[in-house]
């Protein structure tokens, strides 16, 4: 008799009579199966969220480490960026005017005026705004004179050795029929820097 036969011809509902290696292989199908079921209840079930909270913890610090690698490589350049943008800034604030400078850079805005050959009508400093780590000095400006005048103004002003920027600029003729005799009205802004004693 095979084994095929032998199986087939076992009684389910009295396994005493089974021969022993039947029995034996019963039983230990039945503990596995047991075992299985246990170890998914007891071991896969509870631990499966650690294992996929971990699995989703990997990929972000995949990501941060991939992100601190390209900030690593590029390090020297960032290094050359911030020495450049350092320069940069101290030379702007170079730019702006001290305390004691203020005075003399007004000078240098009447005077470019009048070397450009116009008229002063007004010239009245307004009074500083403080900003973050500056003040702004507007002054109401008005001159008289010709387009040309008016262009060697504007352009002498833009060539001062401090930061002045022109705002609010009106051009208008002193009479309608006067084409070339022209008011001009704007608003100069310079800045200073505000060091640490005028900021605390």
């Amino acid at each position: 008799m095979n084994i095929i036969e032998e199986l087939q011809s076992l009684d389910t509902n009295d396994p005493g009579r089974w021969p022993l290696p039947f029995r034996i292989a019963a039983i230990v199908l039945v503990f596995a199966a047991v075992a299985a079921f246990g170890i998914y209840m007891f071991v896969i079930k509870t631990e499966k969220p650690l294992l996929e909270r971990a699995e989703r913890e990997e990929q972000e610090l995949r990501s941060t480490f991939e992100q601190k690698q390209r900030r690593a490589a590029n390090f020297d350049a960032y290094k050359a960026q911030l020495a450049d943008i350092e320069r940069d800034f101290g030379a702007m604030l170079r730019q702006l005017p001290g305390r004691t400078e203020v005075d003399s850079l007004l000078v240098d805005i009447a005077q470019t005026a009048l070397s450009a050959g116009l008229e002063e009508q007004l010239f009245q400093p307004t009074g500083e705004i403080p900003r973050d780590f500056y003040a702004e000095l507007p002054i109401r400006l008005r001159y008289r004179g010709s387009f040309h005048e008016l262009g060697n103004f504007v352009s002498g002003v833009a060539a001062l050795p401090r930061i002045v920027t022109l705002h609010d600029i009106r051009i208008a003729p002193v009479t309608p029929d006067s084409f070339d005799d022209l008011i001009l009205e704007v608003t100069g802004k310079t800045y200073r820097y505000l060091d640490e004693e005028s900021t605390e």
